[in-house]
């Protein structure tokens, strides 16, 4: 028995808010602590670029890495096997770490 949970840090694209909820609650009811995106922008307002600024958004790129180092493994949120920009540098930095990664559809 080990000596606490599993961590599992959640990573994808925040377009799919849906996915990584379910994706948190059918983890965090087999035992995981759970590590996600904290800030999840509506695709609508994606367009408008006065609700996150350049600072904002590379302070929660570093953010996740820092989750990323916290996890003993990445679940890679990918449905229909999308992977983005942003997804691509945090399963680069995880694979750098030298955490395990899985993915919830092939890629």
């Amino acid at each position: 028995m080990p000596d606490r949970p599993e961590i599992v840090c959640i990573c994808g694209s925040t377009r799919f808010v849906d996915e990584m909820s379910a994706a948190n609650r059918d983890l965090t009811f087999a035992g995981a602590i759970v590590v996600a995106p904290g800030v999840f922008l509506r695709a609508e307002d994606r367009e408008a670029d006065a609700l996150i600024t350049n600072e904002q958004k590379a302070a929660l790129d570093a953010l996740h890495l820092r989750k990323i180092d916290l996890a003993d493994r990445v679940l890679v949120v990918n449905p229909g096997g999308y992977i983005g920009e942003s997804t691509s540098r945090e399963i680069a930095y995880a694979q750098a770490t030298g955490k395990p990664i899985s993915f919830t559809d092939p890629v």
